[in-house]
This record gives C-alpha cells, sequence and structure tokens, in this order.
C-alpha cells in the first residue's frame, strides 16, 4: 500500500510537472509563486534563475532571444502575448519568428533550479535583521519586480531631480573685463585637427595593446616582407623575442615624437606658440611590467624637437592621466603614479630646451578622487610629495577639478608645498566653493593669490579656459567641453592661456577672428574635400573601349598618343597636361600659399576626401535635385506610351496594343509623347500630326517588335 501511495504521489507530482500542451506559436507564461509574491528577494532569485534557463534553453538564436525577452517579460510582471516583446525592449527589432519548442525536461530541470534558488533565498532572509532589511526594501522593489527596465526609471528620476536642481541655481556672474590687447601665447592641447586627416597623417598620439607588444615578439611569417595586418603576421609557433616586441613599440614612440617637429612648425606659421605633448607619446614607457626608458633610443628625436621649439620660442607642457594619483590609499596606484611622474619628466628632460622654457616645461596633475575623506587625502598627498624627485617636483603644477576639488580645496596645500595652480575656468564654474558665486567676476579676487604660485618659482602663470556645450544644463553634462569658445576669459593679457576645447587648433582660430588676435589674418578657409597641400598621386586616364569599325583609325590615334601627340592637337601644346609640381617636404600639409585651415564649426568632415559613390555600369545617373526614383520614371514613360497609342487608335480607328515600356527588349523603341515632338517629327508621322492616314497595306511596311513572350529567336528563319 505504501509502495502505492508513492506511486501515486510520484504521478501526482509528474502529471503536476508535466505541461499540458499548447498551440504551435503559442507561448506558456511563467507563473509567481507564493513565495514571489511575499517575499522580495525571493522573487528577484526566480527572476534570474528563470532569465539563465531560458537563454540556455534557446542557445541565444533569434528565436530563443525573443522568446526570452517575452518570458522575462512575464515573470517581472508584463502583459505580453503569443511570443511579442514589448517595443521598448531590446529585442523588439528583431523579425518575427516563431518560438522555439522547449521540452518537458528543459521545464522540469528550470523548476528545479528556481525552486532551489527559493528556499536559497527563504533560508537567508530567516534571521531578524534580514527580514528587517526585506521589508524596508519591498516598497522600492515592487516596481521593479513589475519593470525590467526600473533601474532605468530610477536613473531618469535622479536626472530629472538634477536637472531640477541646476536650474535652481543662481545665475553665474561673469566679468566685462577682456584682456585686449593680447600679449600672451594661446595654445590647444595634444591633436591638430587639420594634421590629423592629413595623408600621411600627422599626430602623436599612436598607441597599441600589450597584446600587440606581445604578438610583435614572433617573427614575420615571410621576413622578406613588411608587416601586413592580414597577408603577413606575426607566425606564433615561432621562437618569440623580447627585443623584437620592444623595437616595435619603440617605432610607435619614435614616429609620434619625429610629428612634434611638423606641429611646431604648423603652428608658428598661423601664430600658436604654446601646445601640449600628448601623454600617450610613448605607449606603456611607465608599464610595472612592460615599460622603458626614453633616453636609450629616442634621444636624438626628443632633442631635435626641443631645438626647434627653442628655436621658434614655443611653450611644450604636458598632462598625465587622470589615474595619476598621489592622494589614494592604495599603495600600487601611489607606485604606479610615481613611475608615470617619473617618465614625463624624463621627456620634457630629454628636449633639452633653454632654461627659461624648461622651467615653464610643467607637467599638470590633478588631486583626483576624495575617498571619503578630504583631509585624509591631502595628508597622503604630502607624504608621497616627499618621494618625488627634485626634477618632478619642479614641473608639478595642481590643477581644480570639475568633480570634487576646487580652487579653495588646493590653494591653501599650493602654497604650503611652493606648488603652482592651474586655475580652470570650466571647473570653476561647475565646482566651487560657497565662498565665491559660479562665473568669472567673484574668482577674480584670487588671481593674486593663484599668481604668486607661479612667481615663487619663476615658472611664467598659465590658465586654462573651455566652455561646456549649448545644451548642457547638469553638471554632469557641464563637463563635457564644448567644440569651441565664444570670448576670453578675464586674465592677465601677457599670461599663457591654453584653449581646452574639441575642435583643438580650430577654437584658437575662432578667437582670433572674434578679437583680431595677432595671426587672425594668416589663415582661410579650407576648400571642402580638397588638399591644396599635398602630393596626390596622378591617376592615368582609362582608355575606352574602341568600336570594331573604327579599329584601323583608333590604331592611328594610339600611335599618335604614343608619340606624344594626340588627334586633333596642336604640336606646340605638347606638355600641356603634364602632373603638378612636387611640393617639398617643408611645405606639405601647411595650408598652401592660401593659407587654407580653417573649417567652419561643425564642418569637420570637410577635412576628409568625399564619400565615393560607386555606380553600377550601364545604370543611368539619377538627377539628386529631382530626387525622382527609376521606378517612377519608368512608370511616366508607361503612361506616355499609353497616351501615344490611344491617340494612334483613334485616328487610326484601330485597336494599338500596348506593351509595357519595362519589357527587357532593347530593340523597342518607346514613342515619343505628342507634346514633346516637333514639326518634322509629326511630318513623319501623318496621324499624329493631323493629316490623312493612308490606308493599311498587307505587304511589311517595316521592321516589327518582336514578342515580349519570345525567349529564343531563331535567326535562321529569316535568312
Amino acid at each position: 500500500m505504501a509502495k502505492r501511495k508513492r506511486s501515486t504521489a510520484t504521478s501526482a507530482q509528474a502529471a503536476k510537472e508535466t505541461p499540458v500542451p499548447l498551440p504551435p506559436g503559442v507561448e506558456r507564461p511563467l507563473r509567481h509563486t507564493q513565495e514571489q509574491q511575499t517575499t522580495t528577494r525571493t522573487r528577484k532569485a526566480s527572476v534570474v534563475v528563470k532569465q539563465e534557463v531560458t537563454t540556455e534553453v534557446t542557445k541565444t538564436s533569434r528565436r530563443g532571444l525573443r522568446t526570452a525577452a517575452a518570458s522575462i517579460s512575464v515573470v517581472n510582471g508584463g502583459a505580453l502575448e503569443n511570443g511579442d516583446v514589448a517595443s521598448d525592449s531590446p529585442w523588439s527589432d528583431l523579425s518575427e519568428t516563431e518560438p522555439p519548442e522547449i521540452t518537458t525536461g528543459a521545464r522540469r530541470k528550470a523548476s528545479r533550479a528556481v525552486k532551489a534558488k527559493q528556499e536559497m533565498a527563504a533560508q537567508s532572509t530567516s534571521t531578524p535583521r534580514n527580514q528587517a532589511k526585506v521589508k524596508k526594501e519591498e516598497n522600492a522593489d515592487e516596481a521593479a519586480l513589475r519593470d525590467p527596465e526600473a533601474d532605468d526609471g530610477e536613473d531618469a528620476a535622479s536626472e530629472e531631480e538634477e536637472i531640477k536642481t541646476a536650474l535652481s541655481r543662481p545665475p553665474p556672474v561673469h566679468s566685462s573685463y577682456l584682456p585686449l590687447p593680447w600679449k600672451g601665447r594661446l595654445g590647444y592641447a595634444c591633436l591638430n585637427t587639420y594634421l590629423r586627416y592629413a595623408n600621411p597623417p600627422v599626430f602623436s598620439s599612436r598607441t597599441c595593446r600589450i597584446a600587440s607588444i606581445l604578438e610583435r615578439r614572433h617573427p614575420l611569417a615571410d621576413a622578406s616582407m613588411p608587416h601586413h595586418p592580414t597577408k603577413n603576421r606575426p607566425d606564433r609557433e615561432q621562437t618569440p623575442d623580447i627585443g623584437r616586441g620592444q623595437t616595435y613599440v619603440e617605432e610607435l614612440g619614435l614616429a609620434n615624437a619625429r610629428d612634434i617637429v611638423k606641429m611646431l612648425r604648423w603652428n608658428h606659421r598661423y601664430g600658436i606658440k604654446f601646445m601640449r605633448l600628448s601623454s600617450e607619446m610613448f605607449p606603456f614607457a611607465s608599464h610595472d611590467q612592460y615599460g622603458y626608458k626614453l633616453a636609450p633610443f629616442a634621444s636624438e628625436v626628443l632633442a631635435e624637437a626641443g631645438r626647434v621649439a627653442a628655436e621658434l620660442g614655443h611653450r611644450l607642457t604636458t598632462h598625465p592621466g587622470q589615474f595619476t594619483q598621489l592622494g589614494s590609499p592604495r599603495k600600487e596606484v601611489i607606485e604606479a603614479a610615481i613611475r608615470d611622474l617619473d617618465h614625463h619628466s624624463e621627456l620634457l628632460s630629454l628636449l633639452k630646451l633653454p632654461p627659461p622654457q624648461n622651467r615653464d616645461a610643467v607637467m599638470i596633475l590633478h588631486m583626483g578622487g576624495v575617498f571619503g575623506d578630504k583631509e585624509a587625502t591631502l595628508k597622503r598627498f604630502r607624504e608621497n610629495y616627499q618621494r618625488l624627485s627634485p626634477d618632478v617636483k619642479n614641473r608639478l603644477v595642481l590643477e581644480n577639478d570639475d568633480v570634487s576639488w576646487s580652487v579653495h580645496d588646493l590653494l591653501p596645500i599650493c602654497e604650503e608645498l611652493s606648488i603652482p595652480m592651474v586655475l580652470d575656468y570650466h571647473h570653476h564654474n561647475i565646482i566651487h566653493s560657497d565662498e565665491v558665486r559660479e562665473g568669472t567676476l567673484d574668482i577674480m579676487s584670487l588671481y593674486d593669490r593663484i599668481n604668486a604660485t607661479w612667481t615663487r618659482k619663476g615658472i611664467t602663470p598659465k590658465m586654462h579656459y573651455s566652455e561646456p556645450t549649448p545644451s548642457a544644463i547638469t553638471g554632469r553634462q557641464r563637463r563635457k567641453h564644448g567644440a569651441r569658445v565664444a570670448t576670453l576669459p578675464p586674465c592677465d593679457p601677457t599670461m599663457d592661456l591654453m584653449i581646452e576645447a574639441k575642435d583643438k587648433e580650430q577654437a584658437v582660430f575662432e578667437l582670433m577672428r572674434t578679437f583680431k588676435l595677432p595671426g587672425w589674418n594668416t589663415f582661410s578657409d579650407i576648400i571642402p574635400h580638397v588638399r591644396v597641400d599635398e602630393n596626390a598621386p596622378v591617376k592615368k586616364a582609362r582608355k575606352k573601349a574602341t568600336p570594331k569599325k573604327k579599329k584601323k583609325k583608333a590604331a592611328k590615334v594610339v600611335g599618335e598618343e604614343e608619340n606624344g601627340l594626340v588627334a586633333g592637337a596642336d604640336p606646340t601644346s605638347i606638355g600641356d597636361d603634364a602632373p603638378p609640381p612636387v611640393i617639398p617636404d617643408e611645405e606639405l600639409h601647411m595650408g598652401g600659399p592660401d593659407g587654407r585651415v580653417y573649417w567652419p564649426p561643425g564642418m569637420e568632415e570637410w577635412l576628409r576626401p568625399p564619400k565615393r559613390i560607386v555606380q553600377k555600369k550601364n545604370q543611368p545617373e539619377v538627377d539628386q535635385e529631382e530626387k525622382v526614383t527609376l521606378t517612377k520614371k519608368r512608370k511616366m514613360a508607361i503612361k506616355q506610351t499609353e497616351e501615344v497609342a490611344m491617340t494612334a487608335s483613334v485616328k487610326t480607328g484601330k485597336a494599338t496594343p500596348v506593351k509595357a515600356a519595362g519589357s527587357r527588349r532593347k530593340a523597342s523603341i518607346a514613342l515619343p509623347a505628342p507634346e514633346e515632338m516637333d514639326e518634322e517629327s509629326s511630318e513623319d508621322m501623318p496621324h499624329l500630326s493631323g493629316k490623312s492616314t493612308p490606308e493599311r497595306t498587307n505587304g511589311p511596311v517595316g521592321p516589327r517588335r518582336p514578342s515580349a513572350r519570345a525567349r529564343r529567336v531563331n535567326y535562321a528563319e529569316h535568312d
């Protein structure tokens, strides 16, 4: 009897777990259990498990993705039917397909996994502390269980609150003072947009991945040929050599350093004498495992760049990355920061600049994170600052940021440790103390203290200026730098000003034109998609195909072309089609004789060649102005043909069959519309011109159009 009871219970359980077959195309909804309705954490576990099971069963196919999306939506309280996916779902753009059939075994496995997860969740909430936590979060998580996009909703709510706070802040108060006439130096950071899109490109931030360095340790598959990304890659089966990978990364750094000279001379031609060098010039130079020194291989190249900078009177600076922080509580971060500062110090020292310019070659650094306590972070900074080398201390400069550290936070420690401070106006307008208002007016009261941090070390003061994008409202949105700037800050007209805008040197040009600063008349607008300062390769004219009947005449023309003559051309005009003169290296990418290097705001695409439109053979060109498609033209031709045929049938009194103009027969001649015919053509067709029509005879009148149904033509029948 007990056996029977167990059998009955097993059968009942199997019947309970066995799903009822549904019609094809209808997906079985996943129902909530009693525990899911009462315990928040249990429902979360169910959602996760059902997502994993659904994803595993469907094998991430397109149909499976739609089924998984529908299953997840049902689990979270969605009202989806027949496998539909909500319009805001990431799978909503997939094509409509049938959901795959899920076997009974897979459903049982999913059910057991869900129950196990529920039991674990129930045990985790058994303690009073956890139960109190669950009750506290139950109301907040109720919407999350019904809406899979609940996190985005919270972000939207917080963003809406942030927008309200930003709109309620007091308006900025700016000074009306303009530093004119300007006598200082304007500069930009790292990249020149005009030179970056040159051919070949000129820039100093070529980089790579560590995986590429490790791969380049292996010799090439064909050592006699240069490296190619697909045809001649390193052979991983051969023995690697560390020196080979090091040579690869050093060559990248040398290519970056060589382009400094071209950028300096380009800047000098257009009145820019201040530039920030890229921190990515030598990839992974400060890495703990793959790092290297610059002196053994880059001394000569950097010395040449320093010689040009000294000759032209330019100022060069650097700005280590955001992860270089001396106030971090983590030891490994401090060690990496010291290595990075030593690397930048070596780079600037190898430039061999004269003493005044060498003092002005500073390294700008942010304080970094707060780590929960500003005073503790400042204490760690003081301790780690003492570990720096003398050259790093002489070059180190602190800058206020747009996240945590304001001018009032950094100015005391800069005065304490004798560190110059860079005032960034853009950052100040986002993060500032309660003592001053947003804008440029109140911060002017600190100018004397800020300038004193520079003059104490005999360094020329510098400031940073940029403006947010016009549509920015919240603090997070205002952190993004705008493409260009509209005005000058109220600074000392003899100082150096770094314009940190997206359009780089073009933002400097915009200020030059606006305020007629020195150098504003040295450049002009570029010609869209045209480079007048490059040696473009001369393309040979393609010879057109010659018809068979004109073969002899064409052969004569070809013979004349070989002798430098063209049929019908004047022999004295030999050499008129000679290639343009070669532009010397010192004039390459320099803007040409008219200085065409300025592109208007938003027209960065003018720097690139025009997009090439490939047109198929024997395809007529479509008039872009009229924007008439080929299908519409074909319909118009059919309509015109029908009108002509109807007119002819009225004149002759006989029905004329009309065939579609889209027929494949090339020999067919489409009749023009009556209004497009002139008098001469109407005389040739008297039935259209109103003249009497001769009676039709049984004899052949002219070539007849073959039937459109005929697929093959037996020309032997016409012989």
